[in-house]
């Protein structure tokens, strides 16, 4: 008998409880504690993993490239780390979106690098040649910083010195081209996902991730609409080997390193929940009734989580809220 995807999730749920399916990062930022993991992806392109989000670093001859900082504390364990894949220096920061998990070692890590300096890809002049240059969509910007007299969230030495309007900013470093891809109202409002052309390697930030449901953050323009377009988006960027694994590799925001059919899971889960809780707004269920119904319940032994920051009532409002919003 051929089941369809429904009908195997819905048996795993049966099998597997959702305290050992649920994939739990360790968001402990005490270097004390903490470990900085290697792996290569795949060209010039490599992943660390520890507390917070994963860092996807590419290294040549140029020097370093890196995809979001994980937290402060961690700098000197993430410098080491990548000083086992080049000795050259760090010369870009790119920052998917403000998360703290995501952006809290800018500070130092930029001041670990250095800026290149003429060319196609002059720096800002914020940074003076000194530091690495960090770039991020300008919402990333907004949200790190605050207006003139206000209290920034985040000190200024951290915050972008290089931003972009629109759809995309591009680079050409250590030999390949690399698109910087905004990806408008999903985790937040300024998501940015960064893809290495030559190494064929995607850096998603936390627009997709394998260890939870997707994150909506609401006071910072996420939509789940905006979710489920991203998805998408990665998937028409990524080019597979037929009828095997491989070909464009998928760093996700947190979890393991992924392929397509990953991502396709992902885009479908979060499809069919979308539109199962669209189903109810349409018939008027209240958001009390939404969780009552559960409609994430065949996916939760892989994504749910009854604790933590994101749980899985939080990412049920979420996407009951965005949708009620749309529909105002």
């Amino acid at each position: 008998m051929i089941r369809t995807s429904f009908e195997c999730v819905a048996a795993l749920a049966l099998l597997v409880p959702a305290a050992t399916a649920q994939q739990n990062q360790n968001f402990d930022p005490n270097p004390g504690n903490a470990e900085i993991h290697v792996l290569a992806a795949q060209g010039n392109v490599y992943m660390l993993v520890g507390p917070g989000g994963n860092i996807t670093v590419q290294a040549a001859n140029d020097g370093v490239l890196l995809v979001d900082t994980q937290f402060a504390p961690l700098a000197d364990k993430i410098v080491a780390a990548i000083r086992t894949l080049s000795k050259g220096p760090i010369r870009y920061i790119v920052d998917t979106h403000y998360h703290g998990d995501h952006t809290g070692g800018n500070e130092a890590l930029r001041k670990a690098g250095s800026t290149i300096t003429g060319g196609n890809v002059s720096a800002d002049i914020r940074d003076s040649a000194e530091g690495a240059q960090i770039i991020a969509h300008q919402n990333v910007m907004n949200r790190m910083s605050a207006p003139s007299g206000a209290q920034a969230p985040t000190p200024s030495a951290a915050w972008p010195t290089d931003t972009y309007l629109g759809d995309e900013k591009d680079l050409f470093f250590n030999g390949e081209g690399i698109q910087i891809i905004h990806i408008p109202n999903a985790h937040t409002d300024g998501d940015s996902i960064v893809f290495f052309r030559r190494s064929d390697v995607i850096s998603t930030g936390d627009l997709f991730t394998t260890t939870n449901y997707p994150v909506i953050d609401l006071d910072a323009g996420g939509n789940i609409q905006g979710i489920v377009a991203g998805l998408q988006k990665i998937v028409d960027l990524i080019i597979p080997v037929y009828g095997q694994e491989g070909g464009t590799l998928v760093i996700p925001g947190h979890g393991r390193l992924c392929d397509l059919g990953d991502v396709i899971e992902y885009r479908e889960m979060t499809t069919i929940i979308r539109d199962r809780v669209q189903d109810m707004v349409n018939k008027g269920m209240t958001l009390e009734q939404v969780k009552a119904a559960k409609p994430t319940l065949d996916y939760d032994p892989l994504y749910g989580s009854d604790s933590g920051f994101w749980t899985t009532d939080k990412f049920v409002e979420a996407v009951y809220k965005s949708l009620k919003k749309q529909g105002a």
